[in-house]
């Protein structure tokens, strides 16, 4: 199917294009295989870091024509202690470097630079910033018409996801509150803590309320993807914990931000990322809501 073509998704596209509609088509249309390109100018994927878009989606974006890629932080802390075991002299030159890896992933999945919107905070510091997040994402929502983004799901796997989930969804609402037609909100799964306190990858967290979409990746697609993890030279050792069996989206719940995602520690607690645990995360989005004068969650 062309962009804009014949088809239900290129029909909801001139339709209302909001909500659950838009959202049945585009998942109708990412099930089959045999359909190569869908219209995606009015989809948006928010991404906390570079490579997290390869690591949910990234066997799907050469489907995606016209897909706008929003990367919440640049991939490099301030703390500079990965910039240097990587033989950076400075958190700028680290970033400049995950921007390149970034772009050369995309270029082999056929998503230009000018569709990569960088955001430009450091890496583990998204949850300290929401409000301002929440705020630049309604207005880049409303200035292109987005329909649907696609955003990491609530999970606790690292501060940085859990405040893009977080901004998505609050952009949504200041949208809806404002009036304005508001994006429906998909997840791709990434990454948390099972219930043995290991690490979990590729799946998401189980809810009744959420019916996942699995997407088989064939041999073609595992090479695809692997191209694309191959790109980001700096993220070896993290990305080899990922496997390449399938991808996974579904529709967002109702979260409610002001709770654990899950019984126990978050992942992120073994590593105090952004200097938070699951307690500092959870006040900072109290904040944020408070600040943006929301109701609290959970948002329907």
């Amino acid at each position: 199917m062309s962009p804009g073509g014949p088809g239900p998704l290129g029909r909801a596209l001139r339709g209302p294009a909001r909500g659950t509609p838009f959202v049945e088509a585009f998942l109708r249309e990412l099930r089959r295989p045999e359909v190569t390109v869908l219209d995606a100018r009015r989809i948006a994927l928010v991404a906390a870091h570079p490579d997290d878009e390869t690591v949910g989606l990234g066997a799907q974006l050469p489907r995606l024509a016209g897909l706008r890629i929003v990367h919440v932080t640049d991939g490099a802390p301030a703390d500079m202690r990965d910039a240097r075991e990587h033989g950076f002299a400075s958190r700028e030159d680290y970033a400049a470097a995950r921007r390149e890896e970034l772009e050369t992933a995309m270029a082999v999945a056929g998503i230009p630079p000018v569709r990569l919107v960088g955001l430009g905070v450091a890496d583990q510091e998204a949850s300290h910033v929401m409000t301002g997040l929440a705020r630049r994402l309604a207005d880049l929502f409303d200035a292109q018409g987005v329909a649907l983004a696609i955003t990491h799901p609530y999970e606790g796997g690292h501060p940085d996801h859990d405040a893009a989930c977080f901004a998505v969804h609050a952009a949504a609402r200041l949208l809806a509150r404002q009036g304005r037609p508001a994006p429906a909100v998909l997840e791709m799964a990434s990454y948390h803590a099972g219930p043995d306190g290991n690490l979990v990858t590729n799946r998401f967290l189980w809810r009744p309320d959420c019916p996942e979409v699995e997407l088989p990746l064939d041999e073609q697609a595992r090479i695809l993807k692997r191209r694309l993890l191959a790109c980001h030279h700096t993220q070896q050792a993290v990305l080899a914990q990922f496997h390449l069996g399938c991808e996974r989206v579904r529709p967002a719940p109702a979260y409610d931000f002001l709770s654990p995602p899950h019984e126990g520690p978050p992942w992120y607690e073994n590593f105090r990322w952004g200097g938070l645990d699951g307690a500092g995360w959870r006040a900072l989005a109290a904040g944020a809501i408070g600040a943006l004068e929301l109701e609290a969650p959970p948002w329907r």
